[in-house]
């Protein structure tokens, strides 16, 4: 699957806010949109009302850009929001934050999307005792998530996990056994659950053109 390669920090800049692409460093002195929050570009534009089609565009680019995925997956998660039952805005974002990348990094047991999709290509993520390598595994309620690693990783993926929740925690609609590296979907995840904001219907609205 091809992936984004180039400055993920200009992907913030573009945005207008921070979307934690680069994990602990988003929230340092470091972070490039901290320093610099204006778009991308030698000259900056100034800024006219956007017109509609402008505003949906960037909400879908937003979202994309902070689950780490590309055009043709993402449409292909909207489509399978689509055609799933209730309203699809709702079912979308449901979809994407139960990635099993995502999952990953919500349980604090990766410092970032990219990082936890790491950790599941490499083959250190089981789901009810069947390892799963896919990062877009879509995770059902219910399921167990076990991380099982040598000792000394381990170690690495409980250290992970302290210092990730000194910034974050982990979202209500997932339990996390921190000793023994597990969690589980207790239910679906909400709107309300995601910690930036998303118009998920401006989505809807783009992509119904």
């Amino acid at each position: 699957m091809g992936r984004y390669t180039e400055a993920k920090c200009r992907l913030c800049r573009r945005a207008g806010e921070k979307l934690f692409i680069k994990g602990p460093r988003c929230i340092t002195e470091k972070c490039s949109f901290s320093k610099r929050p204006t778009p991308p570009g030698s000259a900056v534009p100034k800024r006219a009302k956007l017109s509609n089609y402008a505003l949906q565009l960037r909400e879908k680019q937003k979202v994309k850009r902070m689950y780490g995925m590309l055009e043709k997956q993402f449409k292909r998660f909207f489509n399978l929001a689509h055609k799933a039952r209730g309203v699809t805005g709702r079912v979308l974002i449901q979809f994407l934050e139960r990635r099993l990348d995502n999952i990953v990094y919500r349980t604090l047991f990766a410092f970032s999307r990219n990082h936890a999709r790491q950790i599941v290509q490499h083959g250190f993520v089981f789901i009810n005792g069947k390892r799963v390598d896919i990062p877009s595994y879509i995770v059902k309620e219910g399921e167990t998530i076990v991380i099982k690693a040598k000792d000394t990783l381990k170690t690495e993926f409980k250290g992970n996990i302290e210092i990730n929740s000194k910034e974050r925690s982990v979202p209500n609609w997932i339990q996390v056994d921190n000793d023994n590296l597990q969690a589980k979907v207790l239910r679906l995840p909400e709107k309300e659950d995601l910690v930036i904001p998303v118009n998920e219907q401006l989505i809807v609205e783009l992509y119904s053109k």
